[in-house]
């Protein structure tokens, strides 16, 4: 004999009633699938951490059903890569088993995506650590789909480069003003101390990005840590070598960068991208010279589109 036993969700409020915007579940400990790299083929398992919404539209109800959207999430977030299109078909599968209850939904995945990179030179690889959120919403019947991640540069200051510059050439002067030189004293002298007296100041940077992307079965995360890294030149390293350092080196000395330059560059890699339907972009250069940060931020500046709050993700 099955026992009957009580639903209170489903019995009527008799309480004071509304409408609420939002319902659901944080802080959800569920494994995702995500593709890793540029292989479709190569899918890994990662810990994020989730949430799950639904409106509430239904004055009278008690409440929305919890354990569904929970099932949703487990059969469908952790048996499957996570995509544009699977977050598509969970939102829509929160909405389909509150009928009467809710026509909005809201899903996010937070979770840290790791990857090998390779070294600058050297035939070494190395894994790095990229902070990225999956979040997608059902709302007046419009889905939308972002994706937000973290990536870690070197930026070095063009003003203290040519500070030191500056001082170098003082120093050569003082050396050799009035002396009769030749090439090899003059070589050897700039590889000692002296020679270099003065370094400009660099400090590791993050870009913190967020897109805005259309329906698709791809999310290759690669693709946009790629353009990242792409424009701005300098990526940190995990495995180094001498030639690696010295290629760093060179890299940070031919992308010398202001916030606003490195902003720039990120604009120009997104603006000229159409997957993007919309860009928020944020530079934490996180000064050594100073115990501040210098920080820049733009957007695409789409209609009904990104606002240019500079705090849309965690400050540095």
């Amino acid at each position: 004999m099955t026992k009957h036993m009580p639903d209170i969700a489903c019995q009527p409020h008799h309480g004071p009633q509304g409408k609420l915007n939002w319902v659901g579940m944080s802080g959800i400990e569920l494994p995702i699938l995500i593709q890793q790299g540029l292989d479709k083929d190569n899918i890994v398992t990662l810990s994020s951490q989730a949430q799950a919404y639904v409106d509430l539209n239904d004055p009278q109800s008690k409440g929305i059903h919890m354990s569904r959207l929970y099932l949703h999430l487990d059969q469908m977030a952790s048996q499957q890569p996570l995509s544009s299109n699977r977050v598509k078909a969970i939102l829509e599968a929160f909405i389909d088993s509150h009928q009467g209850l809710s026509t909005q939904a809201f899903v996010e995945f937070k979770f840290d995506y790791y990857e090998r990179r390779n070294s600058l030179l050297s035939d070494n690889s190395g894994w790095k650590h990229y902070p990225a959120t999956i979040r997608g919403e059902i709302r007046q019947g419009k889905y939308s789909c972002e994706l937000s991640i973290e990536v870690p540069y070197s930026s070095t200051c063009p003003c203290s480069a040519a500070l030191s510059r500056q001082l170098i050439q003082e120093a050569f002067e003082k050396q050799f003003s009035g002396a009769e030189m030749d090439y090899q004293t003059v070589l050897e002298w700039l590889g000692t101390p002296e020679g270099i007296c003065a370094t400009p100041h660099s400090q590791r940077s993050y870009a913190q990005v967020k897109v805005k992307i259309g329906e698709s079965d791809d999310l290759a995360l690669s693709v946009i840590i790629n353009q990242i890294e792409n424009a701005l030149q300098t990526p940190v390293q995990a495995v180094v070598k001498r030639e690696d350092e010295q290629e760093f080196a060179r890299l940070n000395a031919t992308n010398l960068m202001f916030c606003e330059d490195a902003s720039r560059r990120l604009q120009d890699a997104f603006e000229n991208n159409a997957e993007y339907l919309d860009f928020w972009i944020r530079v934490n250069h996180l000064e050594s010279l100073h115990p501040h940060d210098a920080v820049a931020v733009v957007t695409k500046g789409v209609e009904n589109g990104y606002i240019d709050d500079p705090n849309l993700m965690d400050p540095m």
